[in-house]
């Protein structure tokens, strides 16, 4: 589904090449054409928020619209660079909004300090893209089933401390191409033996191959039957972040904020009894998630944001661009371990 990107056919000028020069050598001309065609949407100018919103403008996207309602504060100045350490009190997209363009003052960056939550459904419409950080689960829920039946393409993120997440539901059939080494037919007669008459690999050769990829609803992906003997069977290959992202989300709901560090030990309590709540409304062992995480989850740390933001920043231009495999649906980051993990959850 090549949809209102190609039809728009935007045109590469000589400076515009040469500034993407790399890319389109990496990634083709025509998925740097998709890519330049494309107007989205990041809310949440956080730490993770300034990470997507630096690696969407140096891609090279048509346009990028940072919408955040909250105020910029010393700790949005330890992990979010975009805005200055001068710029306490100010509204933080408007903050981000300079030297967000200088990055790239061929992509149109624009500044909206409004509430996400007041913003009505004809505004995400004008999207290609909606990348949600720091919402809450109802909303990023609404938003997801909105542009769902618009074919946006929509991302969610978050770090929490030394974790982070990202979600993306590209919609029922997304289309990409994949470069795959190209397979030689044999040259040799019947004579030669079995081996030549195999078709091999030519290393110096690759070939575009057309995929698809079908991705569910953020709805759908939070509300797995694990009761399901099938479920049951997959628990232990499951990521543990899986469910505590559902704790952090549920305290997102239950105290319209994340865990604070000034609110530690309130926050440690709340966050273990959610722990209980979760996982006994899941119908998962109590087992499953141990307390260790809670120690770990204040804040924002900015290697987490830089791993996470390039990760999630990264899975936008793919979509986009419509070039390489996505991830679907899940990617995790434990930045205590070091390690990321990419799962599916939803229907089969």
């Amino acid at each position: 589904m090549i949809d209102m990107i190609e039809k728009e056919d935007p045109v590469i000028s000589e400076e515009e090449a040469a500034q993407y020069d790399r890319q389109i050598r990496l990634w083709g001309l025509d998925a740097q054409k998709r890519l330049r065609g494309s107007r989205v949407l990041l809310a949440g100018l956080g730490g993770l928020g300034a990470e997507v919103a630096k690696n969407l403008i140096l891609a090279g996207v048509k346009g990028l619209t940072l919408l955040d309602h909250e105020q910029v504060t010393e700790e949005s100045c330890r992990a979010q660079f975009l805005v200055p350490v001068t710029a306490q009190g100010q509204n933080r997209a408007q903050a981000s909004l300079e030297r967000g363009q200088n990055l790239n003052p061929m992509v149109k960056v624009h500044a909206d300090q409004d509430r996400v939550e007041d913003k009505p459904d004809d505004f995400f419409l004008q999207f290609d893209a909606v990348c949600l950080t720091g919402c809450s689960r109802d909303l990023m829920v609404r938003i997801d089933q909105l542009c769902s039946k618009h074919n946006i393409k929509v991302f969610c993120g978050d770090v929490y401390g030394y974790y982070g997440y990202m979600f993306c539901n590209l919609g029922k059939e997304h289309s990409y191409v994949e470069e795959k080494p190209k397979m030689v037919k044999p040259t040799g007669n019947s004579s030669d033996g079995p081996e030549a008459k195999k078709a091999k690999i030519d290393p110096n050769e690759t070939t575009m191959v057309k995929k698809m990829a079908s991705f569910c609803t953020l709805k759908e992906a939070l509300e797995v039957d694990w009761t399901t003997e099938k479920a049951k069977a997959g628990m232990k290959r499951t990521p543990v972040d899986y469910f505590m992202l559902h704790v952090l989300l549920t305290f997102r709901t239950d105290k319209g904020r994340d865990p604070d560090p000034l609110a530690f030990p309130e926050d440690s309590r709340l966050l273990r009894k959610i722990r209980e709540d979760v996982l006994e409304t899941l119908a998962v062992s109590a087992d499953l998630l141990n307390d260790d995480f809670i120690s770990y989850c204040f804040s924002e740390m900015s290697p987490v944001c830089a791993v996470v933001g390039g990760v999630l920043g990264q899975e936008v231009v793919k979509a986009l661009s419509q070039r390489d495999a996505p991830h679907r649906n899940f990617f995790f980051f434990d930045g205590r371990k070091g390690n990321g993990v990419v799962d599916y959850f939803g229907p089969n």
